[in-house]
C-alpha cells in the first residue's frame, strides 16, 4: 500500500510541514487517533503564517475542517465524478470515519482487479495513426494485428471486429448457425456468451461446470445433446482451460462444431497447445480489463479459410469484396478501427512480458494461499494446463464468508470480484434448456472471490493481500 501523508492533533504546524514538504501532493491528512478531522496544505500553511500565527502552533489552528470525503465503499465512477479543479484528493473513509486511504485523479489508490498495461508503444502507434489519418477501420495496423494473431496460432484466419461479443456473433451465424438450432454451453459464464447464440436466433443449452476446472463438463454436456444440437461452446473461464480433449471428442462423436470463447484466456494452454485452436472458430475480447487490451475489440480466429471470408464479408456491411458497394447479404458493421489495432499491435509485442508476470502471480497467490483455512479450493493446475491468469481466483468453504471478505478488503483498498451469476437464474435465461442439476455452478457462483491479478500488481501488494485475507478469515471464523 502506499504512503498517505498523515498528521495528528498534538502535532505542531512545523511537524506538519516537514510532512507536507516529503510527499509530492503538497497535502496533509489530519487524524485523531485514525479518525479524519481536517486537511491541511501548503497553502494553509502560508495564510496562517500571514495571519500572525507561527509554526509552533497546533496543526488545528491552520487545518481546514470543511474536506471533502467519501466513503472507501464508493464506486470508481462516484469517485472520479467528483474531482474537480479544487477537489485533488479525496480521502477515503470507514464506517466509523477513519481514513482508510486517499483518491487521486490517476487512478493511484486501491489494489484494482485488473487494469491494462500501456507501457510499450501504444501512444507512438496511435499517434501515427492520427499523423497519417488512418483512424477508422482501413488502415496498416488492422490487418498488422491479425496477422499477429496468425502467426500466434499457428494455421488459423484471423479476423479483427468491434468486441467480444460481436465476435461469438459472428463466429456463429459465419458457421450457419441459426433458427431452431441449440449451442450447449457453460451456465457459469458471462452473459454475452448466451446473448450471442440468441441474437443469431438459435437457443443457447446451459450445462452444468465441473468442481476443479470452473468449466463446463463433458459428461453433463453429452447428456445435453438432441437432434437440434449444433455446436459446444467452450467457454475458458477466469483463463482456466476447459478439458479440451474431452470437449473436442465429444463434438467428432457428434459432428458438432466446437467453438472456442476465449475472451478470458489468452495464452491459456492445454497440453501444450494453445487454447482456441482446438475448435473450428474462436473468439477473444480486448475489453479494458482483459489479458491485452484495445479499449474495446475483439477477434475471431478460423480453422477454414472459406468460413473466414464469409464471416469478413458479414463484417463489413455484406458488402463483394470485388465490387464495392455491392452486398451480396445482408451484413453489420462489425469493423475495428486502424487506432484500436495500433493499441493491439502495442499490446501484442509484450505479451510474453504480460503472460509471465501473470503466471507469476498465480505462483506467488497458490504459495501463499494454498491450505488457508476457509478457503476450499483454488484454480486448477497440473503439468497438462498452462494458466494465463486472467484473473485468480479462490472458492471458500461458506458463501458469507465471501461476501464478509468482499467488504473487509474494500476497506483495506483491496478491490475484488465476485463470480458470474449462474445464467439460468437471470430473467432472461430462465426459460431455456438445461442440465438437471447445477449444483457446482450455483455453489461456485456463491463462494467464488476474484482477486487482484494485474500485470501491476507487487509482490509487495500480493503480500498485502494475502496476509489481509488470512487475517479476516481468522477473525469470523
Amino acid at each position: 500500500m502506499k504512503v498517505i501523508p498523515k498528521v495528528y492533533l498534538n502535532n505542531s504546524i512545523r511537524d506538519s510541514v516537514v510532512v507536507i514538504n516529503r510527499f509530492s501532493k503538497q497535502i496533509a491528512f489530519v487524524l485523531d487517533q485514525a479518525k479524519l478531522v481536517g486537511v491541511v496544505t501548503d497553502g494553509d500553511v502560508r495564510r496562517h503564517i500571514a495571519n500572525g500565527g507561527n509554526l509552533d502552533d497546533k496543526i488545528s489552528l491552520a487545518m481546514r475542517k470543511d474536506f471533502f470525503a467519501l466513503p472507501v465503499t464508493s464506486d470508481l465512477k462516484t469517485i472520479r465524478e467528483n474531482f474537480s479543479k479544487r477537489i485533488r484528493y479525496i480521502p477515503l473513509v470507514d464506517e466509523s470515519g477513519c481514513l482508510v486511504d486517499v483518491a487521486d485523479p490517476n487512478g493511484n489508490f486501491r489494489i484494482p482487479v485488473h487494469e491494462p498495461s500501456m507501457i510499450g508503444n501504444e501512444l507512438k502507434y496511435v499517434t501515427q495513426c492520427i499523423e497519417e489519418n488512418w483512424i477508422s477501420s482501413q488502415g496498416k495496423f488492422v490487418s498488422e494485428f491479425e496477422f499477429q494473431f496468425e502467426n500466434l496460432h499457428y494455421n488459423t484466419n484471423a479476423l479483427s471486429v468491434s468486441n467480444g461479443t460481436v465476435a461469438l456473433h459472428l463466429a456463429l451465424i459465419s458457421l450457419g448457425i441459426g433458427p431452431g438450432d441449440e449451442v450447449i454451453l457453460p451456465n457459469l459464464t458471462f452473459a454475452a456468451s448466451a446473448n450471442a447464440v440468441i441474437h443469431a436466433g438459435a437457443s443457447p443449452v446451459f450445462c452444468e461446470i465441473e468442481p476443479d476446472t470452473w468449466c463446463i463438463s463433458a459428461i453433463d454436456a453429452k447428456k445435453l445433446i438432441g437432434p437440434k444440437t449444433k455446436a459446444i461452446m467452450s467457454v475458458h473461464l477466469y483463463g482456466q482451460p476447459c478439458k479440451m480433449m474431452e470437449i473436442q471428442s465429444l463434438c467428432e462423436q457428434y459432428d458438432l462444431f466446437l467453438i472456442e470463447d476465449c475472451a478470458e484466456a489468452l495464452g491459456s494452454k492445454w497440453n501444450s497447445r494453445l487454447v482456441g485452436t482446438f475448435g473450428e472458430v474462436a473468439t477473444f475480447s480486448f475489453f479494458g480489463n482483459k489479458t491485452i487490451s484495445t479499449g474495446e475489440g475483439g477477434m475471431i480466429i478460423f480453422k477454414n479459410s472459406k468460413t473466414a471470408e464469409k464471416a469478413k464479408i458479414l463484417r463489413d456491411h455484406g458488402m463483394s469484396k470485388d465490387k464495392r458497394y455491392w452486398h451480396e447479404v445482408t451484413g453489420y458493421n462489425y469493423r475495428m478501427t486502424n487506432l484500436q489495432a495500433a493499441v493491439g499491435v502495442a499490446q501484442m509485442e509484450k505479451l510474453d512480458l504480460i503472460l509471465d508476470k501473470k503466471r507469476k502471480i498465480l505462483k506467488e497467490y497458490t504459495q501463499k494461499l494454498n491450505g488457508v483455512k476457509g478457503i476450499s479450493r483454488l484454480p486448477f493446475l497440473d503439468k497438462k494446463i498452462t494458466h494465463s491468469n486472467w484473473l485468480f481466483g479462490i472458492i471458500l468453504e461458506k458463501s458469507s464468508t465471501r461476501d464478509t471478505l468482499i467488504k473487509q478488503l474494500l476497506g483495506l483498498g483491496i478491490e475484488t470480484r465476485s463470480f458470474f451469476y449462474p445464467l439460468h437464474t437471470m430473467p432472461p435465461y430462465r426459460r431455456f434448456k438445461r442440465s438437471t442439476d447445477l449444483k457446482i455452478c450455483n455453489e461456485l457462483s456463491c463462494k467464488g472471490l476474484l482477486l487482484p491479478s494485474s500485470m501491476n500488481l507487487s509482490s509487495f501488494d500480493i503480500d498485502f493481500i494475502t496476509k489481509s485475507i488470512i487475517d479476516i478469515l481468522k477473525e469470523y471464523g
